[in-house]
């Protein structure tokens, strides 16, 4: 089977794979994947989702060839791109910018196809931090997630989790950053104070240029005296790459809210759980 997007697993799905997960923390050095190769089509800025994926691979003995994920952008069909690949590929792992061209390639791919990051979204680093939520907080289905920041593929694919295992997601930023409707899951906020004391798990992404302002950062960042106003035991997990004295403050990373470093331990072993999972599982387990 193949992971593009959480809106497309079970719930079942999302335990399993966290099950697994769970296993390969007690036994981290197997030979899960000897015998099988990797083409990684990852850009040379990407820092922990690559490494992470490739010290996943040659963790369980698997084999990974790096290149660049512009070889997709060639003139070539990317039915003839996969149907060579197959030859000497058992996956493809792609962080591109565009999930269109990686539901294509999948379309015509007999390996599974598995998204390491794309504008749109970014499945496998919402499932690692939801993964190590609920291994420090078991009632994680019972917390509130707020999310601080305007629209990014980070906040859409929590949204896209909410939806799938039933979270209470809010989202807080300026008038007209909605991402979409409000649901059961999805609630938007304009006041940042208005939803921060029913907060247990605090979440943002990286500005874009102009919402780096005065105005928007005194209303918006979160700081210590703001993380100390949220529910007792709230947790903060900015996604990296996070930027001090923009979105978080500097002062509330050297505190236990902080669980940025911690948290991204699991990243290796949910990953491994996924590209397991995308090889042994029936392509029809996701429909």
């Amino acid at each position: 089977m193949n992971f593009l997007d959480i809106e497309e697993c079970k719930p079942e799905q999302i335990q399993e794979i966290f099950g697994l997960a769970d296993r390969l923390c007690q036994n981290r050095e197997q030979p899960l994947l000897q015998g099988k190769t990797f083409v990684l089509l990852f850009p040379e800025t990407s820092l922990r989702t690559r490494v992470s994926f490739v010290k996943g691979i040659r963790d369980l003995r698997g084999e990974c060839i790096c290149m660049s994920p512009e070889a997709l952008n060639k003139r070539e069909h990317l039915a003839d791109v996969i149907g060579y690949m197959e030859n000497w590929a058992d996956a493809a792992i792609i962080r591109h910018p565009d999930l269109n061209k990686l539901r294509e390639l999948s379309r015509y791919a007999s390996i599974p196809v598995i998204n390491a990051m794309t504008s749109e979204n970014h499945p496998c680093e919402i499932m690692s931090d939801l993964y190590a939520i609920s291994r420090r907080r078991p009632d994680y289905k019972d917390l509130v997630y707020t999310f601080v920041g305007p629209g990014s593929n980070i906040s859409r694919t929590w949204m896209s989790m909410a939806k799938r295992m039933n979270l209470n997601f809010h989202h807080v930023c300026t008038e007209g950053n909605a991402l979409g409707p409000e649901t059961a899951n999805y609630t938007f906020h304009t006041r940042l104070e208005g939803i921060l004391q029913d907060s247990d798990i605090l979440l943002t992404d990286s500005l874009p240029e102009e919402f780096r302002t005065a105005e928007y950062i005194g209303k918006y960042q979160l700081n210590l005296q703001r993380m100390r106003t949220a529910k007792p035991g709230a947790l903060l997990n900015p996604c990296p790459p996070f930027f001090r004295g923009e979105e978080v403050a500097a002062d509330v990373i050297d505190t236990d809210y902080f669980v940025g470093y911690e948290f991204k331990k699991g990243l290796l072993y949910v990953q491994q759980a996924i590209m397991l999972y995308c090889l042994y599982h029936s392509k029809h387990a996701a429909t």
